[in-house]
């Protein structure tokens, strides 16, 4: 096993729904992630622009002023590598930045996985 392997990548997971936001950061962290955890993108725009992620899970509907799509918007452009996964209960958010992949909730594990081994 190469040392590359044994380093956890940081992720963060931005959720006001506290039971989902702890279900995918448990999801994440069985998966050899560093999780934070954030319920509004206010705060996890400053996590992601001092911790710069390698993945970004966040909801469209949030707390506060900025909605996950801008945060998805910021998170790439601090970082064009990012992976940015967008989840929401609507039907329609809207267009998405491109890279970025929509899941609408629930969220289920198997799914979420499967995108991870990508």
């Amino acid at each position: 096993m190469g040392y590359a392997r044994l380093v956890r990548q940081t992720a963060i997971v931005v959720e006001d729904d506290a039971i989902q936001r702890d279900m995918i950061a448990l999801l994440l962290e069985e998966g050899h992630f560093n999780v934070i955890q954030c319920e509004d993108a206010e705060t996890a725009a400053l996590a992601i622009k001092m911790r710069h992620p390698s993945l970004v899970v966040t909801d469209v509907k949030l707390t506060g002023k900025m909605s996950g799509i801008e945060l998805a918007r910021l998170a790439l452009d601090c970082d064009p590598g990012v992976r940015v996964m967008v989840i929401s209960g609507l039907p329609s958010v809207g267009a998405l930045p491109d890279g970025v992949k929509f899941f609408p909730k629930p969220v289920y594990p198997p799914a979420l996985l499967r995108e991870l081994a990508l």
